[in-house]
């Protein structure tokens, strides 16, 4: 007894190909300079200007990363940073949530015109707020210190209140209305049915705020000073040789250690965008 074989479809491959080759590409091309910072990190200086081009080391240079942490006062610069953005995006999580959930839920004359005011300045770069900043927190005395992002966190973000604004406008209105009759008030409202319930625009939002202030080098340069300054500006003139040429590939591990903070965030925070989605009993 023979099985028949199915013939394949002549455009198959073709659909396959179509289908999974732009992925391919889009994949090596994030990947790539990744790969190149990786395995720059592993070589020797004498390695990084070598020609032909050394693409994976022969024996890796791991005492780089001890000079990047060592170099960098790598853990005292990156408590800082963590302790800033985590800040940050706390605050911004809770006032935009806050924020939102009142342009979405709560009808008031003149709440449209007001929330369209809040998206038209997401439009001013912020380039062109930071000099009036600067003079008014110098004037303030709060140069050197971590609260211009205090004030920053507990003024919100334009992006996230609309993030959380269009978010809790799927909410149904049964919701409050079954709260309401409960005896519960608009703040109890918030925090127990739609701030649980709201899992992964606090992630996104999160991930958005601590990855803004993380990767700043700007505004701690010319707020901070040299004790309390974050790790991206500390880790710009750390890595240089007595002489004060640049060590490139102590650079390139500096790099590696200063995303994997990011990267493990990131993985934190994506289980809570997952798990709302899914979990919820109100989307869908």
């Amino acid at each position: 007894m023979t099985l028949a074989v199915r013939p394949r479809a002549p455009g198959r491959g073709v659909a396959l190909a179509l289908r999974y080759g732009p992925l391919l590409v889009a994949a090596t091309a994030f990947t790539l300079p990744l790969f190149w910072v990786v395995v720059t990190s592993l070589k020797k200086q004498s390695e990084y200007n070598a020609s032909p081009v050394v693409i994976v080391p022969p024996s890796p240079q791991w005492v780089n990363y001890e000079l990047a942490v060592e170099l960098a006062d790598f853990a005292r610069f990156a408590f800082n940073s963590i302790v800033l953005s985590s800040t940050y995006a706390v605050l911004v999580v809770l006032t935009s949530a806050l924020v939102g959930f009142g342009f979405a839920r709560h009808r008031a004359p003149g709440r449209d015109r007001l929330f369209a005011v809040v998206l038209a300045t997401l439009m001013v770069p912020s380039l062109v707020q930071f000099v009036p900043q600067f003079v008014l927190f110098a004037r303030l005395g709060l140069t050197n210190t971590y609260w211009p992002w205090v004030l920053w966190g507990l003024g919100g973000s334009p992006f996230a209140i609309f993030l959380f604004r269009q978010f809790f406008s799927s909410f149904p209105r049964e919701l409050d209305d079954a709260a309401e009759v409960d005896g519960a008030g608009p703040l109890r409202i918030f925090s127990r049915i739609y701030l649980p319930n709201s899992g992964p625009a606090i992630a996104a939002t999160a991930i958005f705020m601590f990855l803004w202030v993380w990767g700043d080098y700007l505004y701690p340069t010319l707020l901070l000073g040299v004790n309390n300054t974050t790790l991206a500006v500390r880790m710009a003139n750390a890595y240089v040789d007595p002489r004060g040429n640049p060590l490139q590939t102590v650079t390139m591990a500096g790099v590696v250690l200063y995303v994997l903070p990011l990267v493990a965030f990131f993985a934190f925070a994506q289980r809570f965008i997952v798990r709302g989605i899914v979990t919820t009993g109100i989307k869908g």
